[in-house]
């Protein structure tokens, strides 16, 4: 059974989520419109996704999520809004939430984010994607160009990437990112398996002829010596 837990200043909007979502048969989902109140159940409950509302008062969803995190490194994230979002794309990266659900979302779309969550693939609506600029360059090499398309990193695996970049320890990144030592060390497993290498300098020079990283990653750091730990 997944268990989701709403939080949304809205009652009535809470509520009815929580109908919708539990239309499907494997899910049950809790409701709370106090955001600190939230914050108390997080002790009390395990839940696998937090759909959570971006303009509430007391905290407002990019604080929470960022809350949430400490708490829970794995947490999967999706933040809730009827209203745009591009000015807070990167704040909402940053603070590390999964994706985003419209409250014109239907049914479908819905659940289907949350699903995609749990996988920890990302749900970004249309009319925002068509809004973000591309940050990744082309492929540098004639390999990258015959993978392109094939291969790509996560948001949370170009960040650790970033981390590896500045020359950090596995233990520095988890807590750059707010994440457990042990979440790195499983995303760069996933790193290695998709670029076929075995270090962590190596994943670096490879996600760059792939022109998987960020434009900022290639512009400004320079790679630094394979850090295990």
């Amino acid at each position: 059974m997944i268990k989701v837990l709403i939080i949304d200043d809205h009652p009535a909007v809470g509520e009815g989520t929580k109908a919708i979502i539990e239309e499907d048969v494997n899910m049950h989902a809790y409701a709370i419109s106090d955001s600190e109140k939230a914050l108390e159940l997080l002790d009390k409950e395990k839940f696998d996704v937090f759909i959570v509302d971006l303009y509430m008062p007391k905290l407002n969803g990019i604080e929470l999520t960022k809350i949430i995190l400490q708490k829970k490194p794995d947490a999967k994230i999706l933040i809730y809004t009827g209203f745009d979002i591009a000015i807070h794309f990167n704040l909402l990266i940053e603070a590390g939430v999964s994706g985003f659900i419209s409250k014109t979302d239907s049914k479908e779309q819905l659940i289907t984010a949350i699903k995609c969550a749990l996988r920890e693939e990302s749900v970004i609506p249309t009319q925002l994607l068509k809004q973000l600029r591309r940050i990744s360059t082309g492929p540098t090499t004639k390999e990258g160009i015959q993978n392109l398309g094939t291969i790509s990193l996560s948001v949370k695996e170009q960040q650790i990437l970033e981390g590896i970049s500045k020359g950090q320890t596995n233990k520095a990144i988890a807590i750059e990112l707010s994440m457990s030592q042990r979440t790195i060390e499983y995303n760069l497993t996933k790193i290695f398996s998709k670029l076929g290498v075995s270090s962590r300098t190596e994943a670096l020079i490879k996600a760059k002829e792939f022109g998987l990283l960020s434009h900022h990653l290639i512009k400004n750091q320079p790679l630094k010596s394979d850090i295990l730990d």
